[in-house]
Order: C-alpha cells, then structure tokens, then sequence
C-alpha cells in the first residue's frame, strides 16, 4: 500500500507523533481493513494499550453508501474531547463516501484547528475522496492510498515488502507459489499469513508444502496471463488462467471477449504495416512501448493468415457467447483460447513474409 507521507515528515513538516489525522481510501475492502488495523496498531505500539480508540460510521463496502447521510456529531464531538486517563485518542470516522458536501466541510473545519489529543482516522471507501477532505487532511497528516501496485514487477516488489515483514518466513518456493496463487487478489494476503503464523509459531520457517492447506481457492490473473499463455502456445495454462479470470476474477466473458479482441486486434493492426521497433508499433497501437513490443514480436511469428484466423474464430466466439449456440459462456471462451493456442504453435505458411518484411518489400519498390 502506498501513502502520501506515511512515514518521516508530511508536506506541513509536522513528524510521525504530531499529526493529528489520516485519511485512507482504496476501492478493496479487505486491504482498507488492513491499512486501518496496521495504522492503528502503528499509532497505539507504544502505549501498552491506553489510548483509547472510538470508532464511528459503519465499516466501508468497497462502494459509497447514499441510501442516508452519515452521523458525523458524535464523531466529531469525540475529537474535541480530552482524554480520560490517557495522552490522546483516536476517533476512526469509517466510510466518508457517505458524508454530503455540509458534512465534508464540517470534518474539514475540525481539521483547520484540530485538538493536540487526537488523532482523527477517516476510512473512505472508493477510488478517491473528496478534494477538499484530502486537502484539509494533507494540511496535519497523511493519506493512505490502500491499493497493491498494479502492475507485474511493481506488484511483485510490493508482495517481497510484504513478505519481508510478515510474521514467518516463507521459502523462495512458498513464496512464489503464494504469489502465484493469489493473483490479483492480493487483499488475502495478511489473512493467509495470520493463519499459517498460528498454525507454526511466530517466524517459523514454512515450505511450499507447509503453506499448500492454507491457500484456499485460487485467485484472479492479470488480462497478460492469458494472453501470454495463448502466445505461447500453451492451452492448458492459457484455458487455467481464463477460469481464474471468470471465476475468481469475476469477469464476464464479454470482458474476456474484449480482451483478446483488443489483442489481436492490435496484432491486425501491426500487420503489413512496416513498423520496425517498439515506438513504431505503441503508435499504430496506442499502447505502451513495452506490450508494443510483444504485439509486433507475436504479429510477425504468427504471419498474416493465422492472424487473420484469429480474426475470425473471435467473431465467431462473440456470436456464439451472445446466443447463437446453447453453450454457456465459459465453454465458449474454452474451446476459443484452445483454438487461439493451437494456432500459436502451428507452423506458418511457406513463403509468407511477416508483416515487417512485407512492409519493408512495399517500400523499396
């Protein structure tokens, strides 16, 4: 998870001990969950558990809730309290996604003259607060973006930081195959760790066998898992990774559909077009460079006619998925990443040139 000014100093110059709110937002309700109890904890370590925490509103969906307002009275009525037998306190004010613009401006006038005793925690459920409650949190303390890093290397270096800290040890195999397994459900993380630190003791040493009964059911894969596996000529790991994408990752196989039109859609594009490198090709594209690349590596291995036969069994599966036979989606979208692998490995034509060389062949005549 990464934070504005989590650590060390905020943009206001104030230290770690003196700010006096936190504003945490994630669309992931499990990873809201444990940004807020490791802030907490983080907040109360050194204070064998005498700062009392209070916490109001109802804890957040993952969606804003507008069926009513939010009653942030007693909340704020708590922040303006002192402490009872103890230095400060903490007011957890959770799901401001439900907060109107009055009630925005009455957490951000406590924020323009906050009391030195407490700590005000602000749990938005969404992609992002509103500007003027980030404003005024930035202005005495931090916020707390909830997200894994989204994409591969990043979010591997996220998983290692993570391991890092965790409370046992797990072996480079463990740890490869609990990354694997989760996928992009990355929020199960700490629960998995709970359990296998009470299953075998704090910084215990656990294998990829030790770690097996407690991974539970796979998780959702990135969109490139699926389509490297198809590229690679690999069915069984492309059809594995699709029923992660439909089952745990919860997409529609219109999604999917859309996903690999998009892939080999951008492969059609690339073909016969005469681009040479990476920046040629993410500008016929829009993509970025580096999925650029691998558009036109694979386009030029594949040749115009399997390409084309792509093309086709896509517009294919689209109809079948939208009713023209009685398979159910899932099937479908099977038989087609089978298909769309199968033609990865297949031998090109003789005498076809790649899109490149046929491009290069047009420009020199």
């Amino acid at each position: 998870m990464s934070s504005d000014g989590a650590d060390g100093e905020t943009p206001s110059g104030a230290p770690q001990e003196a700010r006096r709110a936190y504003l945490i937002q994630g669309e992931d309700a499990g990873l809201l969950s444990q940004a807020l109890t490791a802030l907490i904890s983080r907040l109360t370590a050194d204070d064998d558990g005498l700062t009392p925490v209070e916490e109001y509103g109802e804890p957040g969906r993952g969606e804003p809730r507008r069926d009513e307002p939010a009653a942030i009275g007693p909340a704020l009525e708590a922040c303006r309290t002192l402490p009872f037998l103890a230095t400060r306190r903490i007011v957890v004010l959770r799901d401001t996604g439900a907060l109107d613009a009055s009630q925005v401006k009455e957490v951000a006038a406590y924020l323009a003259e906050p009391l030195e005793t407490t700590v005000l925690v602000l749990v938005h459920p969404g992609k992002s607060a509103p500007a003027a409650l980030v404003k005024a949190v930035r202005a005495v303390g931090s916020v707390i973006d909830a997200v894994p890093a989204p994409l591969g290397r990043a979010r591997s270096q996220w998983f290692a930081e993570h391991l890092k800290a965790a409370p046992v040890k797990l072996a480079p195999a463990a740890a490869a195959r609990l990354e694997g397994h989760l996928g992009e459900d990355i929020s199960r993380l700490e629960g998995i760790l709970a359990t296998v630190r009470a299953a075998f003791g704090e910084r215990a040493t656990v294998s990829a066998d030790d770690l097996e009964p407690f991974l539970g059911s796979a998780g959702g894969v990135a969109p490139w898992d699926l389509t490297d596996a198809i590229d690679a000529g690999n069915a069984a790991a492309a059809v594995s990774a699709l029923h992660r994408m439909v089952e745990a990752g919860e997409r529609h196989p219109l999604q999917v559909l859309a996903t690999l039109h998009r892939h080999f859609g951008a492969m059609l594009r690339l073909d016969g077009s005469g681009a040479s490198d990476e920046n040629a090709a993410a500008a016929l594209t829009g993509m970025r460079p580096f999925p650029a690349k691998k558009a036109l590596t694979q386009a030029r291995r594949l040749g115009h006619d399997r390409i084309a036969r792509a093309i086709a069994l896509l517009a294919a599966a689209d109809l079948d998925v939208r009713g023209r036979v009685g398979w159910p989606g899932e099937v479908v979208l099977e038989v087609l990443v089978a298909r769309l692998a199968r033609l990865a490995r297949e031998r090109p034509a003789p005498g076809r040139p790649g899109p490149a060389r046929r491009g290069a062949d047009a420009s020199s005549r």
